[in-house]
Formats: structure tokens, C-alpha cells, sequence
């Protein structure tokens, strides 16, 4: 079902990001226990890594919990060293214009639509670069999704516009 009433798909404006290390979720498997994920939180925070972006995702026994964070080196490294199982994927962050008829959640969806992509996963992300809201999202081609979205004048972050 079409819930677009528009037919023009080009969009204008805005800035892609072009060069810069790509932002990387960690994604980290806990049991389902009470203080678990605070106990997570707060292992990051005494090594100085925020997190800038979560999103959890629960089941009867394993919860999954994906994040974007200010260092993700640091974190890869102390999860190996604790012995947390964890995995990494790159994303794309996107920075959404609110209030407006361009750059906002509708136009970039569409703009993906319009490319033919699939979004495996979305979710928005704590800080806000710029003061603006960003998103994080998977898509099932990283790199595509980028020039898509840059072509359609949104702005992609990376890691090192999250990390400053």
C-alpha cells in the first residue's frame, strides 16, 4: 500500500559526508536479568565511552542490545577482555531535518524506497550532532544506502562527527 501521495522522488539540499571511518554498532548479547544492562552502561562509562545510541530488543532469554558509542575501539576491546559476546556491524547515521517538508523521516525512507534497499533495523540516536535528530539504521547495503542518501542531499555522519 502507497502512503505517498507524491510522485517527484528527487530531493535537494543539504551535505553528504564523504570521507571518515564509518559509524559502527556494537551489538551486545546479555542474559535477561535484572541490572544487566546497567551494569553494561555503567562498565562503558568508567572507560569514558557514551553511549549515543541503543536500542534493545528482548526475548525469554537472551536480550540483544545494539549501540552506537563515542569510542567503539575501546569497547571492542574491554568486551573481549571481560569475555562479553558481542558483535559489530557498520550503520548509517543519518541526520533528519524536523519541521520541514524536506530531510525529514518520510523523505528518507522514500529516498531508499525509491533506490530499492531494505532497512533491516532503525533507531534513533541519543545525541543530537548539530541539534538535529539523527537515525541509525541498517540497510543491506552499507555503502549504497550512503550515495542514496547523499545523492538525496542528506547528510550521512560518521564516526568521527558522533565522537567529538
Amino acid at each position: 500500500m502507497d502512503f505517498d501521495d507524491t510522485t517527484d522522488g528527487e530531493l535537494t539540499g543539504g551535505e553528504a559526508t564523504t570521507s571518515g571511518t564509518p559509524v559502527r554498532q556494537i551489538a551486545v548479547f546479555l542474559q535477561n536479568q535484572v541490572g544487566t544492562l546497567l551494569s553494561i552502561v555503567k562498565l562503558l562509562n568508567r572507560n569514558h565511552v557514551v553511549v549515543l545510541g541503543i536500542s534493545v530488543q528482548d526475548s525469554i532469554d537472551v536480550t540483544i542490545v545494539r549501540m552506537v558509542v563515542s569510542d567503539p575501539d575501546t569497547v571492542e576491546s574491554l568486551f573481549m577482555e571481560k569475555g562479553i559476546a558481542y558483535s559489530t556491524t557498520d550503520l548509517l547515521v543519518v541526520e533528519l531535518q524536523p519541521g520541514t517538508d524536506e530531510k525529514g523521516l518520510a523523505e528518507c525512507l522514500q529516498a531508499l524506497l525509491i533506490a530499492e534497499t531494505n532497512i533491516h533495523f532503525i533507531y534513533p540516536v541519543l545525541s543530537r550532532p548539530n541539534d538535529r535528530p539523527a537515525l541509525a539504521m541498517h540497510v543491506e547495503d552499507t555503502e549504497f544506502g550512503r550515495e542514496v542518501l547523499g545523492n538525496n542531499g542528506f547528510r550521512v555522519l560518521l564516526q568521527e562527527d558522533l565522537s567529538r
